[in-house]
């Protein structure tokens, strides 16, 4: 394996933006050498302790002209200027990195016209730009469409203009947002499992509807349901206990709730109104959308996820936390020893999971090198922990499930059945946080 370091990033970092990041939408555009400049110093900062504290912070490559003045959080943001600009090194950052809490605030790096940065002041943001990061959507404060860096760890340096994520260092390794897992089409498939029944629900809603509604995208359940898998992750990581999460069919529901040869729920909950709430919750999302945006003018056009993001009505935030408090919900079941079983349509069949060891052990798994694994490479199973081993032997007796295994540093693996063999992805990002 090569691995890459701020030069080779920053190359493809700037490559990326062009691609990606329309000109006159980026304010400003670094050349190579400055963008070079700017990684290189931020990943020397990371290697770094302060007082015994590692060192994360974000980045703004902004002038503070350009911010407006008499903002702050939760809806704006609120520069503070120093009366003298500091110099931009690694040990400036490490000493201010403190001051800028990393949920929080932001530090204001500009350049000059010979392309020398400096540190002019902070940016006070609030901590409700997490939420695009973790899977969350709605009352977010927005981020400027400038470079903003992230350090999250030693080495760990990841890149974005506004919300649109670009790259991220970690390992050695580039990853790209469009390399994310969550793009696969056999994970979609997996999250659209019941999307025909979500939209005959939202249908039957539409036709008692009094008023005008506006038609959604058809990929709009598809992405929420994304969305929430996604928060679910980022929560278990951000726990630090490591879990598992059991995704099977619903078919299987009942099968897997009675005596059963794979596993044994400890905490199995019965079925009435709480444990099918997520489904139900959906469609009232969609349906008040539908019924907001009827009013918007749309000249026809179907209504998506950038128009909810974008949306600030109160009754459409309500139950968007209403679904977030939710998946709070599913993480915390996993700080439990065993795993939490969910279906496709996200109900919980319950948690304390144990996977039986007397499944039939798994010799060789098949580490995936693409999205769909097409692309596939042996890996021995010795050595790896028991939440993995007994994914992969679960996976070979149940093929039509599919696990999700958080480990304690963070470290996610998808596990299925794929093309005749137990096969895994790595490095399962649910943002640009997690590369």
């Amino acid at each position: 394996m090569i691995h890459c370091y701020p030069h080779d990033f920053a190359v493809q970092v700037h490559r990326f933006l062009t691609e990606v990041i329309p000109p006159e939408t980026l304010y400003p555009l670094p050349d190579v050498g400055s963008l070079e400049l700017l990684i290189s110093t931020c990943y020397q900062a990371s290697l770094m302790r302060e007082e015994e504290r590692p060192v994360r912070f974000r980045l703004i490559l902004r002038d503070p002209e350009q911010f407006p003045s008499g903002q702050g959080p939760p809806d704006g943001l609120n520069r503070l200027v120093f009366t003298l600009p500091q110099a931009f090194t690694g040990d400036e950052l490490r000493r201010i990195s403190p001051a800028t809490n990393f949920d929080t605030s932001l530090i204001g790096v500009t350049i000059d016209a010979l392309g020398t940065p400096s540190i002019w002041g902070i940016v006070h943001s609030g901590s409700r730009w997490l939420q695009v990061f973790r899977g969350g959507s709605q009352r977010i404060n927005p981020l400027p469409d400038s470079l903003i860096i992230f350090v999250t760890g030693p080495g760990r340096i990841s890149v974005s203009v506004g919300a649109t994520l670009i790259a991220g260092l970690r390992g050695g390794q580039v990853v790209r947002t469009d390399q994310e897992l969550f793009t696969a089409g056999w994970l979609q498939h997996l999250t659209s499992a019941h999307r025909d029944e979500l939209w005959v629900m939202h249908e039957e809603a539409r036709q008692q509807a009094t008023t005008k509604w506006a038609d959604i995208s058809p990929d709009f359940p598809l992405i929420l349901g994304q969305n929430l898998l996604r928060r679910v992750i980022s929560l278990v990581r951000n726990h630090r206990h490591g879990g598992a999460l059991i995704i099977v069919p619903t078919t299987r529901t009942q099968e897997l709730k009675e005596p059963n040869p794979y596993l044994n729920i400890k905490y199995n909950f019965r079925l009435d109104e709480g444990r099918q709430r997520i489904h139900p919750q959906i469609v009232r999302l969609m349906n008040e959308f539908a019924r907001i945006a009827g009013s918007w003018e749309l000249g026809g056009e179907p209504v998506g996820w950038s128009e909810y993001v974008a949306s600030t009505d109160p009754t459409l935030s309500q139950l968007d936390e209403t679904l977030y408090e939710m998946t709070h919900l599913l993480a915390e079941l996993s700080l439990i020893d065993g795993a939490v079983v969910l279906n496709h349509r996200f109900e919980v069949l319950g948690f304390g999971a144990e996977i039986y060891s007397g499944l039939d052990n798994v010799p060789v798994i098949q580490k995936a090198l693409d999205l769909e694994g097409s692309v596939r490479e042996s890996e021995s199973p010795k050595g790896m922990g028991t939440r993995h081993r007994s994914a992969y032997r679960l996976c070979m007796a149940l093929k039509d499930a599919v696990v999700i295994v958080v480990s304690q540093d963070g470290h996610v693996r998808f596990v299925r059945w794929h093309n005749g063999a137990v096969t895994c992805w790595d490095q399962v990002a649910t943002g640009i946080l997690d590369f």
